[in-house]
């Protein structure tokens, strides 16, 4: 009976791999091809702003990466700087990032360039030269949005192109349910500990299915 037992619970925690390595494949690959998929290992990095740094959080363990870490338990080098434009993040890209050789990399910027009115064309030429020099060291990348404009989001197009002619993972607007909710809000521009729950909660599944595919290739 314990032989049994044993059994059952290893075909439970299977489909539960499956389940959450399919969820990856339904959502993208039936799309596009998402390159250097499945990552060839774990190690993770998150190349962003100050949104990836924390601020507005009460202290950095509730930003969305000290979330994202203590949910999937995982290490995520947090390497987010406060007031970076695009063009800020892709001049340190090499130092903080490649020279590093993640396996996943999270991307989420284009806030500062929008509040900079920084020319669109310009943030997604930035945006692109990033992502492809990130797959250049044999990373997967999870380009995450964020929202350009408070009645109409203008950026959203863009992201969803971008993502799609990079093979990029996209999770679309990290901000979208958030920004418009007083209760979620530190500032006019920064989440608080409740609203960075919220982006974890919208990063998580896609990072986790490449965890586990990453798992599953290296068995």
């Amino acid at each position: 009976m314990k032989s049994l037992h044993a059994r059952n619970i290893l075909v439970l925690m299977g489909l539960v791999l499956i389940g959450a390595v399919w969820q990856i494949v339904t959502l993208f690959a039936g799309h596009y091809p998402i390159t250097n998929y499945p990552p060839k290992g774990t190690s993770i990095t998150a190349l962003g702003d100050s949104l990836t740094t924390g601020v507005g959080a009460s202290d950095i363990s509730h930003g969305y990466i000290s979330v994202l870490e203590k949910r999937l338990d995982v290490h995520i080098a947090n390497k987010g700087v406060s007031g970076d434009t695009t063009a800020d993040a892709a001049k340190r890209l090499q130092k903080d990032v490649l020279d590093e050789h993640p396996h996943i990399v999270i991307i989420l910027l284009g806030g500062n360039d929008y509040l900079k009115q920084i020319p669109q064309e310009e943030t997604f030429r930035n945006l692109r030269s990033i992502i492809e020099r990130t797959q250049g060291v044999g990373a997967s990348v999870i380009l995450v949005g964020v929202r350009g404009g408070l009645l109409h989001d203008k950026l959203d197009k863009d992201f969803k192109k971008l993502a799609k002619e990079t093979g990029s993972l996209f999770v679309p607007n990290a901000l979208d349910g958030i920004l418009d909710d007083p209760t979620l809000m530190a500032d006019q521009v920064h989440p608080n500990d409740a609203g960075y729950l919220k982006i974890a909660d919208k990063i998580a599944p896609t990072l986790e299915g490449l965890i586990l595919a990453a798992s599953q290739e290296g068995e």
